[in-house]
């Protein structure tokens, strides 16, 4: 937030968060603008956590000679519902990292979290509304609901994302090269960003509710 103070914004979009007109990450969605300032995600979720995914050493042959460069793979979440995912390439690695740093900041996108496990009858935002597959390469990745308390059934890669996603508990299913590090990442953050795009049937939406009910009842 600090460096947000001396922010000017260049967008319609950053002039009104600035203003105060839009609060919120659900009204930037809405507004159906253009989301490239990244100080927007700054201003609306200060509590973003990052983690590094993966460094990697690019070299490519120039008249010149080789040239050597970074490539960074950064995630970022607010361990509530918010993960985006980010890459870019530098001279040195400090720089990769914050470039993808913000590039994530701008994919960034909101999840849908449930309790979608048969074998669960909480209510909560636990783990998944419903099973979600991504792809990445040759990773593929499924994502299943799992009963509160059981935790992140998955590699250590995926729950990473997992985590700042907000996602508690989870069973999973992958495939492919997957000590492909950046893929499997990627696959992840597909399988869990299609929960946003997916719609509930009403058979599904009843479910939810009932538990939601029985949950606030126990509570």
């Amino acid at each position: 937030m600090d460096d947000n103070e001396d922010w000017e914004p260049k967008t319609a979009l950053g002039r009104m968060v600035k203003a105060g007109e839009i609060t919120n990450m659900k009204d930037v969605f809405n507004s159906n603008l253009p989301l490239i300032e990244s100080n927007i995600v700054d201003a609306l979720l200060p509590d973003l956590e990052e983690e590094v995914i993966n460094i990697s050493l690019v070299q490519r042959m120039h008249k010149s000679g080789r040239r050597v460069r970074f490539r960074a793979t950064v995630a970022i979440g607010n361990n509530n519902g918010y993960i985006g995912i980010g890459k870019a390439v530098a001279k040195e690695v400090g720089p990769a990292i914050r470039k993808s740093i913000r590039v994530a900041k701008l994919n960034i996108t909101e999840i849908s979290r449930g309790c979608g496990s048969w074998e669960c009858t909480c209510g909560k935002e636990h783990s998944l509304p419903f099973k979600v597959t991504g792809r990445s390469g040759s990773v593929k990745v499924t994502l299943m609901p799992a009963p509160r308390g059981l935790g992140l059934a998955i590699g250590e890669v995926s729950k990473k994302i997992l985590k700042l996603a907000g996602v508690k508990d989870v069973w999973s299913r992958t495939s492919g090269k997957t000590q492909t590090t950046v893929n499997t990442a990627k696959a992840t953050f597909d399988a869990i960003k299609s929960t946003s795009l997916m719609k509930l049937t009403d058979k599904q939406a009843a479910v939810f509710s009932a538990k939601k009910r029985e949950s606030e009842v126990k509570e």
